[in-house]
């Protein structure tokens, strides 16, 4: 939202409006009771100002309360409610007239992020976190991730069979210790400063076709290299150790990711 604090026919009506509001106040209020601080429970839209007493719509009148706390000040003035805490009723009505925390700063980096994709020519849909979690919704989708990101922008129906993220997560290029620690901080092992053994080093993503042994079979996954030539490889189903570097086939050398499905 470029400029949330607006009431009347200058916010954005409709079927989304709800969605709209709601996730704004939510990051607003720091997804907790305005009065209370309470987190993990269902969160309500409350005015500050009752509308039964001259109160608007406006953003900035609303805030984010727990179902006892909303129910506790029906349609008390919030000076009455708080009035045994002058802090938390200074803080309420502080935070009430602040824009979105960082909101200028979020809405120029997105910007200039879009237009450089654009400009790439890459096709690129946008949306606001509030039309994002309407698609979710209306489809039934749990929230993950790339979810949500296949739901930015118009959606009309989303097609997930058959789908599956690649998840990735940054492992970096190993360490540079001389050895291992016990929780104490005594050395108890030392390390190696080769890293490339039998032409493999840890982290290569690897296939062994076992034909021989207890361990027959074929194992894909992530290879931790030892200098004997004996590699444990992390699968899918678990960890497989004592696989000999003579039945390991490269897929993806070690880059500082780690790839799963």
């Amino acid at each position: 939202l470029q400029n949330p604090e607006i009431s009347g026919i200058e916010y954005q009506q409709g079927t989304l409006y709800g969605y709209e509001l709601r996730e704004y106040l939510l990051e607003k209020w720091n997804r907790k009771c305005a009065y209370c601080g309470t987190t993990g429970t269902q969160l309500e839209i409350e005015h500050i100002k009752p509308l039964s007493k001259g109160g608007s719509n406006r953003v900035s009148n609303l805030a984010i309360a727990c179902h006892s706390c909303n129910q506790s000040k029906s349609a008390q003035e919030i000076e009455q409610f708080l009035s045994g805490k002058p802090d938390v009723l200074k803080r309420v009505l502080s935070q009430a007239k602040r824009p979105l925390t960082d909101a200028a700063a979020v809405n120029t980096t997105r910007w200039k992020l879009y237009h450089e994709l654009k400009s790439i020519g890459l096709p690129v849909e946008v949306g606001s976190g509030g039309l994002t979690k309407f698609n979710r919704c209306r489809q039934n989708l749990p929230k993950t991730h790339w979810l949500d990101a296949a739901n930015v922008g118009k959606v009309d129906t989303l097609i997930i069979e058959g789908y599956q993220p690649l998840l990735i997560a940054a492992k970096g290029h190993g360490t540079r210790k001389i050895c291992r620690t016990n929780k104490y901080g005594f050395p108890i092992r030392y390390c190696s400063r080769t890293k490339i053994h039998k032409g493999f080093q840890t982290g290569d993503i690897v296939r062994a076709v076992v034909t021989k042994g207890k361990k027959i079979g074929t194992y894909v996954g992530r290879v931790a290299t030892r200098k004997s030539g004996s590699f444990n490889i992390s699968t899918k189903s678990g960890l497989v150790q004592g696989i000999s570097h003579k039945y390991c086939q490269f897929i993806h050398r070690k880059d500082g990711y780690a790839y799963r499905h």
